[in-house]
């Protein structure tokens, strides 16, 4: 799966977050509806959001150095887990907060037009900005279903993205709901009920978003077809007879190290081992081009040291085997 960032997609969220904050904040204005102060706040937040992974975007490019010197790609691992920060406080408790106390001191709603006008503007603007993200992830996302799509990309720009497009167009038509309903009964209780769901929705999405990117901030390994690519070129047959075992992990969405215990013939010479192990190194980057870190260890092939190599508390070249 391609480690796009999808920035395309992050830019039509911000120009259609930033346009639809401002039209939902004048309606609050003219309608007095809390439904619309919690989207407008919503729609900043996300606006937000959106900077966010973009200046984590830009960090991520900074070259490596002694201090980092596998480089900044996770940099955009953590500006996604800040947005799912900011979604949950932000978003979904301000809502929450809202809604109790619509809830607790109703009051009907004024200019109902503006409300219903800017809600039906803003679900168009939603419309376009998550079209923009499918056509995105479906560009990478190959035969995946959009949860495991979501659950196993390694750039995390277009899960958030499409995440938050989603709970947006989620929220309006709740919001809508809870505006209708309060029109038509005169009870502006029913504008609270439907903030109130809105920010129980934001927080819903902020803990996916948030379990999901400390996964990768963890670190993960490379997906299961990258594993077998990778497998595939260590061995040639000749010089490089198996593989032992092997570790990958993500050091940033486009970048994969790999470290492995590779067997080598037992009378090949040092000048053979070595190129047998730059043989191997250059097919595994043939093979998954965001292999740039690579590690391989030559070692006699044994039964013990094979047992013991997927073992958690194992790594390759561990003095134990």
């Amino acid at each position: 799966m391609s480690a796009s960032g999808g920035t395309k997609a992050i830019v039509a969220a911000l120009v259609a977050n930033l346009a639809i904050a401002v039209a939902k904040f004048v309606a609050f204005l003219f309608s007095g509806s809390s439904s619309m102060l919690a989207e407008s706040v919503h729609s900043l937040a996300d606006s937000g959001n959106q900077g966010l992974l973009l200046l984590g975007g830009k960090k991520a490019k900074r070259e490596a150095t002694p201090q980092h010197p596998f480089g900044y790609g996770r940099e955009r691992y953590i500006y996604a887990f800040l947005v799912s920060i900011v979604l949950f406080s932000v978003g979904g408790m301000f809502a929450i907060y809202e809604g109790y106390e619509k809830i607790k001191h109703p009051h009907e709603i004024e200019a109902w037009y503006w409300p219903v006008g800017v809600l039906v503007f803003a679900i168009i603007a939603e419309t376009f900005s998550f079209r923009t993200a499918i056509k995105e992830s479906n560009a990478i996302r190959g035969s995946l279903s959009w949860k495991e799509f979501v659950r196993r990309a390694k750039a995390p720009e277009l899960p958030v993205v499409l995440l938050e497009d989603l709970g947006a167009l989620v929220g309006l038509i709740l919001a809508l709901a809870g505006v209708s309903v309060a029109l038509v009964t005169g009870d502006g209780i029913w504008d609270g009920i439907g903030t109130l769901c809105i920010g129980i929705l934001l927080i819903l999405i902020a803990i996916v978003l948030a379990a999901e990117t400390k996964s990768l901030l963890l670190g993960e390994a490379a997906g299961i077809d990258e594993v077998k690519k990778i497998e595939d070129a260590i061995v040639d047959g000749e010089t490089v007879t198996r593989l032992i075992h092997m570790r990958t992990l993500h050091l940033g969405p486009e970048e994969l190290l790999v470290a492995a215990k590779v067997a080598v013939q037992h009378d090949d010479t040092a000048t053979e081992v070595a190129a047998a192990i730059n043989a191997a190194e250059e097919r595994i980057r043939a093979a998954v081009p965001i292999a740039r870190v690579i590690y391989l260890e030559p070692d006699i092939y044994t039964e013990s040291a094979a047992a013991a190599g997927p073992h958690p508390a194992t790594s390759p070249g561990d003095a134990s085997h």
